[in-house]
């Protein structure tokens, strides 16, 4: 196996992914001092309880999540979420372009891949700074990598779409194709352009189209990892 590259962020009690959703709630559901009278003499066990909305932390969203009659988080296949060979595109934000345009993309065979954006808005993360003009795809580049069939698309940003355009035109074309979207990366920089392979797998729940997932990518033996 190659080299593993840690592309979530850490859940904890309180953190706030989405302004005006609610932050997780992490606490003890049975203590290991509580549970010792339930076993042999120096034995416990520890068993916790989190309390949160399906948007925490990175996410994956399934078409359920946009369109009632779309494939839930149970329905994915595998294939659609884990071992996909990835492409990372850099957008330059030193000249603080929000909105990516389809131009991002040009020259790339993006088939069967997770295309992954790396923004670097990430350096934002658990801060104010992260909830106000955060960079995101037009609906025209949700388009061209849904016509060129990019297998999922991922983003380093609170959002993959415009959040003032209520229309949400990029979850509405790329989960209407039945392309995952991943939410809330970090670590792209991490990543070569090419020549590795994204997992980014949640739970198998029915009837809900959003969960956090332990996003991570394994390069190919003769990549190398970006400092």
């Amino acid at each position: 196996m190659g080299t593993l590259i840690d592309l979530s962020h850490t859940v904890e009690d309180g953190l706030v992914t989405y302004r005006g959703l609610p932050a997780p709630v992490i606490c003890d559901f049975l203590t290991r001092e509580a549970s010792e009278r339930h076993y042999g003499e120096g034995t416990s066990f520890h068993i916790g309880r989190i309390d949160m909305v399906a948007n925490t932390g990175t996410y994956v969203d399934s078409p359920f999540h946009r369109f009632a009659d779309g494939k839930d988080l149970s329905e994915l296949a595998l294939e659609s979420l884990a071992d996909l060979p990835g492409i990372c595109v850099r957008v330059d934000q030193r000249h603080a372009i929000r909105a990516i345009g389809p131009e991002a993309f040009e020259g790339l065979d993006v088939a069967g891949h997770a295309v992954l954006v790396h923004t670097g808005w990430a350096r934002h993360w658990n801060t104010e700074a992260y909830f106000e003009g955060h960079p995101f795809l037009t609906g025209a580049a949700a388009a061209w990598l849904r016509d060129r069939g990019a297998a999922l698309v991922g983003i380093d940003s609170l959002n993959i779409d415009d959040t003032d355009d209520d229309r949400r035109p990029v979850h509405t074309a790329l989960l209407g194709a039945g392309i995952p979207i991943a939410e809330h990366l970090r670590g792209l920089e991490q990543l070569p352009d090419s020549g590795f392979f994204f997992h980014a797998v949640p739970v198998k729940v029915r009837g809900m189209g959003t969960f956090p997932v332990r996003a991570y990518a394994v390069l190919e033996d003769d990549s190398t990892v970006k400092e």
